[in-house]
């Protein structure tokens, strides 16, 4: 892990220039624990460092990725606390980008709202099932939504099939995909995180890495997505050539 050197001597008003953000933002961030405490130095001002701008560096980058500031705080919460500016460097560049969409919270008035229609128990127990959502324990009303399966779920409420049938369907995809991800994880550390933090000093091996992690993600799932529909159609085509 890399030693900071740097002393922390950004105001914030510095910080905030520097970031890009406001004050106000810097603040913020600072009462709901985004942001660890600045140091204080002469005459109580506080003192801010490169951490502090890393930090609000991988903020950025997150909540470009869809995530909310409560999604956003529980990921922080797992980053140990003794990240550096440059490890925080290295996370944003290599991580951020391809960090999953977290669950939001929402009420039972809110996931109506998002889902564009009246949700029956039925309904909620049917998006329980297919991972959309969970319950909140203790608060019958409150629930842990994935804003990227709730359109599809909704719409699956309405498919004239067995709810057995589509869960079926979901553990055949997920078994597959959670296979595909991990052997797609385990080439990416071996032949390219790996060399890499050899060359994570070079100021051109950096940028590299930025660069290739920010298009690595859509073109990773832009595959999978062709060479599955390439997939099914082969498949569909020759399971009813065998039955003609």
């Amino acid at each position: 892990m890399a030693t900071e050197t740097e002393e922390p001597t950004l105001t914030v008003d510095e910080l905030a220039a520097r970031a890009g953000v406001t004050v106000r933002t810097v603040r913020f961030y600072s009462t709901r624990g985004l942001l660890p405490p600045p140091v204080i130095g002469p005459r109580r001002v506080g003192r801010y460092g490169r951490a502090h701008l890393s930090r609000l560096a991988l903020i950025e980058e997150l909540q470009h990725h869809g995530m909310t500031l409560a999604a956003i705080e529980r990921y922080l919460q797992r980053l140990p606390d003794d990240l550096s500016a440059h490890d925080l460097a290295i996370h944003r560049a290599v991580v951020a980008s391809w960090a999953p969409e977290s669950a939001d919270d929402a009420t039972r008035a809110e996931l109506e709202r998002r889902a564009g229609r009246a949700l029956s128990a039925d309904d909620i127990d049917r998006l329980a099932a297919m991972d959309v959502l969970e319950r909140v324990p203790g608060s019958p009303d409150a629930f842990r939504v994935d804003p990227g399966l709730l359109a599809l779920g909704v719409q699956l409420l309405d498919v004239p099939i067995a709810h057995e049938t589509i869960l079926a369907a979901r553990t055949v995809v997920l078994e597959h995909t959670r296979a595909a991800a991990k052997e797609l994880t385990r080439l990416f550390q071996d032949e390219v995180w790996g060399p890499y933090r050899e060359r994570e000093r070079d100021p051109e091996a950096v940028e590299a890495m930025k660069s290739l992690s920010a298009h690595m993600q859509p073109m990773v799932v832009q595959a999978l997505v062709t060479a599955f529909q390439r997939s099914l159609k082969e498949e569909l085509r020759t399971r009813y050539a065998d039955e003609s």
